[in-house]
């Protein structure tokens, strides 16, 4: 009797795996290698010339100077400030090579050139931002600052429903997948060559041969412990899909590796745009479940809101495309769609980057609990945060707002898990209610506030998300899918472990001062 295709699936992700896996460890040695050989050969001068030594000291004084009038939170600086103060050449080295923005300015420019043809295609819309704020000013004041510093405006002719798994959002984007007439763009951080993806894979198959533009790329690193990217691309482009990898990893000194695409977007024909915290993955819908039940939420959004998404999407795809053809008229992929849109209902999808020196993403974050009269429920699969949004959630706390955070409770990173957890005394001093998602790992990233404001998508609650990453959100006001949000919260806490009593107390004078040193150093990571 023949193989089943479910043991041969099996065996072909072990080879993706072991393959990529394999790729990403001899990098990662090459990285070091390449590290090391630098910090010996400094050294060995250093120690024979001190005129060198001398040289790279006052190097580490301009470089210390240069980071203290960085535009970003005091807990990116201190660290790296501490590390080249203590040793000069090692953190001189380090943060040049990672650290420094300067080693970005190829890709900022390369971005500010793209973002200057695409963000112009999102004019701001006035009837929108003046009829949200006669109805909330706070919330009014949200959208125009989210505008301002990313570009991306705040719809009223645009509906959005929330979904409170991922099993039911991918189901519902299947069939619209199988509708598409004209576009269909893929962004997403993991792909796993499964029966979920198989499914799209079909689809995106016999709509490119109907003639529909169908893109599909996908981050380096997320997807690496899936799938043999060189040979998956190939795959695809024999279906007729467009398809490419953001960012690969390369055996030299590149610092925007560090820089992953972390966003999830599905766009299809201009109409409709998907997103949220799922991956295309077996364990995200949970067919696999190696931390318990895996919790993932959605949002799909119609009508002109998906001309954000669009732009979102074609941003990457045309950073990743420099080398290629670029992209001269994406003008021509911004549709009109009609829809029956709910009156009084406001969307505004938006996206945040490494690329620019304003955090939005921690900003909207921030903004949300300044703004709270009555309550504020997060739920994040990882809880690293700057002192700045942990000011911010004190505050919200101070004047009687309810604010509660729900984290996993059965982690998938322990090292992270560890790091979260770090974080809860200081939390439960503030006056937040910790609570821990007890039937396995909470993916969703997700908010919402006094019955009126919500956000969804791929934005963690932590310092990869908030300041490393490539990101993509929806905030979403004065619709019933903020209630949907609102009671997903409500069903979530009986079930979850409330741990805010546990972590009343300060560790033990050593375990806090560990907690310390890490928490100290976590911006780095």
């Amino acid at each position: 009797m023949g193989k089943s295709k479910a043991y041969k699936r099996r065996v072909e992700t072990r080879k993706a795996f072991s393959h990529s896996f394999i790729i990403t460890i001899l990098i990662v040695l090459s990285l070091v290698i390449q590290v090391l050989t630098l910090i010996g050969l400094t050294t060995l001068i250093t120690e024979n010339y001190v005129w060198v030594q001398i040289a790279f000291n006052i190097i580490a004084l301009l470089v210390v100077l240069a980071i203290s009038g960085r535009q970003t939170t005091s807990m990116v600086k201190i660290p790296w400030i501490i590390l080249i103060v203590s040793f000069p050449v090692f953190g001189v080295l380090l943060y040049l090579i990672t650290g420094s923005t300067g080693t970005l300015r190829f890709i900022k420019r390369r971005y500010e050139k793209i973002d200057s043809i695409i963000l112009p295609l999102l004019p701001r819309n006035e009837k929108a931002f003046a009829s949200l704020s006669k109805i909330n000013r706070v919330s009014g004041n949200q959208a125009s600052y989210i505008h301002k510093s990313s570009g991306y405006p705040v719809y009223e002719n645009s509906n959005i429903y929330f979904f409170s798994s991922a099993e039911t959002a991918f189901e519902d984007q299947l069939k619209e997948l199988a509708n598409a007439k004209k576009t269909i763009f893929m962004e997403y951080h993991a792909i796993e060559d499964s029966a979920p993806f198989q499914k799209v894979h079909s689809i995106l198959k016999k709509k490119s041969s109907e003639g529909v533009d169908v893109r599909l790329f996908f981050d380096y690193f997320g997807s690496s412990v899936f799938i043999n990217s060189r040979k998956f691309v190939k795959k695809m482009r024999n279906d007729g899909i467009k398809c490419y990898v953001f960012n690969p990893i390369v055996p030299v000194f590149n610092m925007f590796m560090n820089n992953r695409d972390h966003r999830k977007l599905t766009v299809i024909d201009g109409r409709i745009g998907y997103t949220g915290g799922f991956n295309i993955a077996d364990e995200y819908f949970n067919i696999t479940h190696p931390y318990g039940k895996w919790l993932d939420t959605g949002v799909k959004i119609e009508g002109e809101a998906v001309k954000s998404m669009t732009v979102t999407f074609m941003e990457n795809w045309m950073a990743i495309r420099n080398s290629q053809a670029p992209e001269k008229t994406p003008d021509k992929y911004m549709f009109k769609p009609r829809v029956e849109y709910k009156e009084g209902c406001f969307v505004q999808p938006y996206a945040d980057g490494p690329t620019t020196f304003e955090h939005v993403a921690e900003n909207v974050y921030a903004n949300i609990l300044t703004g709270a009269d009555k309550y504020v429920y997060f739920i994040t699969p990882y809880l690293i945060i700057s002192d700045e949004l942990r000011y911010a959630f004190k505050l919200a706390a101070g004047k009687g707002v309810d604010v509660r955070i729900i984290t996993p409770g059965v982690p998938d990173k322990k090292i992270i898990n560890a790091l979260t957890k770090s974080n809860y005394y200081q939390l439960v001093s503030d006056g937040i209610r910790i609570y821990e998602y007890t039937p396995g790992f909470c993916h969703a990233k997700q908010c919402v506030s006094d019955d009126f404001v919500a956000t969804c998508g791929t934005i963690n609650l932590d310092f990869r998300s908030l300041y490393h990453h490539f990101e993509n959100g929806v905030q979403f006001f004065n619709s019933s899918a903020v209630m949907d949000v609102k009671k997903q919260f409500d069903d979530l806490f009986p079930i979850c472990e409330e741990v805010t009593e546990k972590y009343r107390n300060r560790p033990k004078n050593f375990k806090y001062l560990i907690d310390q040193f890490f928490k100290l150093f976590s911006p780095l990571a």
